[in-house]
């Protein structure tokens, strides 16, 4: 993908990160019609894994039931002054990743 499809922002506070995710994926479900009654084809995002420090702190599998331009927010304890990786990958084998600095 040539633009990016993920913006993310990461916040240490009493030991806990909160991290909170905007992805832009059109999360078709493959039960769709077009207005002529052919289907739409399936395109969502299957896999989303977050990574902080080497360690994987989220590793979420979806389908075709999470709506457009899905929004995720998670905690997990520590992370502070580290890097976060967030990555996703749909069911066509695209994929987009972005690194953020926790602050």
């Amino acid at each position: 993908m040539a633009k990016k499809s993920i913006k993310v922002r990461a916040k240490h506070k009493d030991g806990v990160t909160t991290v909170k995710a905007l992805m832009t994926h059109a999360m078709e479900s493959g039960f769709r019609k077009k207005s002529n009654g052919e289907a739409i084809p399936a395109h969502f995002i299957q896999e989303v894994v977050c990574e902080v420090g080497g360690n994987t702190v989220l590793n979420a599998h979806w389908s075709g039931g999470v709506s457009k331009n899905p929004y995720l927010s998670f905690k997990f304890d520590g992370g502070q002054g580290q890097t976060l990786k967030l990555t996703w990958t749909d069911n066509k084998g695209d994929s987009d990743s972005i690194e953020s600095a926790i602050g």
